[in-house]
């Protein structure tokens, strides 16, 4: 009696994991479908619009580290100093052979900047955040034609140390 009473479960066992599957298999072609057809559409969308307007394509960003700075900063109570690493976030684009045919201008921008500040100035978020934007404004300044001026993004940090 014991033989047959094995026997049932594991066909009951074996019929649950059956159904288990093909509810998985159903779910996932369902999910399948469905994602499918999103794709599709949000592709045939973009093809609509490049029907009616040809976009131009991003260029891609790059980045160009400068040397690092050390500059004297205006004496408020004590004589201090700033070294600070700078990269450059432009497009790919001539910018990156025009500034590097600027750089002794632009390095000369930038220590001019950099020495008119004091510390006080720079030692917040807002400090460095308006320090980054004059920065890029003197990299702009350097640059002759105005569409590479657009090329330059922003310039960022790599190192800040005021001491």
């Amino acid at each position: 009696m014991s033989k047959s009473n094995e026997t049932p479960p594991a066909e009951g066992k074996k019929s649950k994991k059956g159904l288990v599957i093909i509810i998985l298999i159903a779910i996932i072609a369902i999910c399948a479908g469905a994602g499918g057809t999103w794709y599709f559409m949000q592709m045939s969308g973009d093809g609509e619009g490049e029907t009616e307007k040809a976009k131009p394509k991003a260029k891609p960003t790059t980045f160009i580290d400068l040397d690092i700075f050390t500059v004297n900063l205006q004496p408020e109570e004590n004589n201090q100093y700033l070294q600070v690493g700078l990269t450059v976030k432009t497009r790919e684009s001539e910018v990156v052979q025009e500034i590097a045919k600027q750089m002794p201008l632009i390095r000369n921008r930038i220590l001019m900047l950099l020495s008119s500040k004091k510390a006080a100035d720079i030692s917040s978020i807002a400090g460095k955040q308006q320090l980054s934007q004059q920065v890029s404004d003197e990299i702009r300044q350097s640059i002759d034609s105005e569409d590479l001026q657009e090329d330059v993004r922003e310039v960022l940090f790599t190192s800040f140390v005021i001491q």
